[in-house]
């Protein structure tokens, strides 16, 4: 699969492009050592995250360093999503 298009695709529907690259290859699976738990968990709380960690694994064969950065922005994504659509539910309630 091309890295481009996962990226691309990623970034509007990133549980889709996970669950392709899972299905579709191993890299899923190099990047958790065959665990399915945390990917699963990631797949369905952390999606920006986890699809993160794993292009990242994909791309530099480890996640060290500097690269953690990308991961922990992504994590910040991700609670920036969950924070915005509490905040528009409690405004629509008001």
């Amino acid at each position: 699969m091309c890295g481009c298009f996962v990226v691309a695709l990623g970034a509007f529907f990133p549980r889709i492009a996970l669950a392709l690259l899972w299905l579709f290859g191993d890299t899923v699976e190099r990047a958790f050592d065959n665990n399915w738990i945390l990917p699963l968990l990631g797949l369905l709380f952390l999606p920006y995250t986890t699809l993160s960690y794993v292009l990242l694994y994909w791309w530099l064969g480890e996640v060290v360093g500097f690269t953690w950065f990308f991961v922990i922005l992504a994590f910040l994504i991700d609670i920036g999503s969950y924070a915005s659509s509490a905040r528009a539910r409690n405004y629509k309630a008001a």
